[in-house]
């Protein structure tokens, strides 16, 4: 870990690869038969919107002290590369790819294996992600990945501050706002209300062609593939029922008065208040 200064503070910023909200979801992934997992490689896919407001936190550090390093980590299939690109057109000094065929189908359990795998080859001092993905909302990951790493996780963190040796965040739940500071190494939760992420100068898209970009696969981090993919996955998707494109919508014509004591009551025979 870092101490007085003498090694560069090492912010790894876990980041995922996540189809683009506006795109139509499909479930049968390329090679593999249909299991109901998102097929990544047949969406538009982008680097999740949360995971950009951590990239954008530990620039934030960055700029406050001139001992950082930051290495952005994902994990996901061939496609993911563009995710690693944008985040280093971000800032970030460097990126880590662990792609590997048997990863496919992986739950929240063995993504947070092989994600605290690869935080542990590179060394860490504070791991920075985002409170959920976008595709999947569990919240999850980031205290999985603490757990395994045997350190303290600070979750949905609205404000983070970095000192020597340890990582002070504040979130606002709502009731009261909360402090909360633990030692690092740490892993570091972020909410959209830690600062808004910034679009990437030109200048940068093409400086990050030039970083490192390393790709790792399961036997580089000791993984077994036999316990992580759909088959060592404690969930499994049984069914998929898409949503309807339109909702009906409800058209409440008339005098105010009588507008709104008919809107009212479909709104309380639909338990919608």
């Amino acid at each position: 870990m870092t101490s007085g200064g003498e090694h560069p503070l090492k912010l790894v910023v876990l980041v995922k690869h996540v189809p683009d909200e506006a795109a139509d979801r499909l479930f049968t992934a390329g090679v593999f038969a249909a299991d109901l997992t998102v097929d990544r490689d047949g969406l538009s896919c982008r680097l999740s919107e949360p995971d950009e407001y951590a990239v954008e936190q530990a620039m934030r550090i960055a700029r406050r002290r001139m001992d950082v390093q930051i290495c952005v980590v994902t994990m996901g299939p061939a496609g993911a590369v563009r995710t690693l690109a944008r985040a280093l057109a971000l800032g970030a000094d460097e990126a880590v790819h662990v792609l590997d065929d048997a990863l496919h189908g992986s739950d929240a359990q063995a993504t947070s294996r092989v994600l605290a795998a690869a935080v542990e080859r590179l060394g860490f001092d504070l791991v920075l992600c985002g409170t959920a993905s976008t595709d999947s909302g569990m919240s999850v990951v980031p205290a999985m990945v603490a757990e395994r790493l045997g350190v303290p996780a600070a979750c949905e963190a609205d404000t983070v501050w970095v000192g020597e040796d340890e990582v002070m965040v504040r979130r606002d739940e709502g009731t009261a706002v909360v402090d909360v500071a633990v030692g690092m190494p740490a892993v570091v939760s972020v909410t959209d209300r830690i600062g808004e992420p910034r679009y990437p100068a030109f200048r940068s898209i093409v400086e990050a062609r030039q970083k490192t970009l390393r790709t790792w696969s399961l036997k580089d981090l000791r993984i077994p593939a036999a316990e992580v993919g759909l088959g060592a996955s404690a969930t499994v998707v049984r069914s998929v029922t898409p949503c309807a494109e339109q909702r009906p919508a409800l058209l409440v014509e008339g005098e105010a008065r009588g507008a709104a004591a008919r809107l009212a009551a479909y709104l309380t025979e639909h338990q919608l208040i």
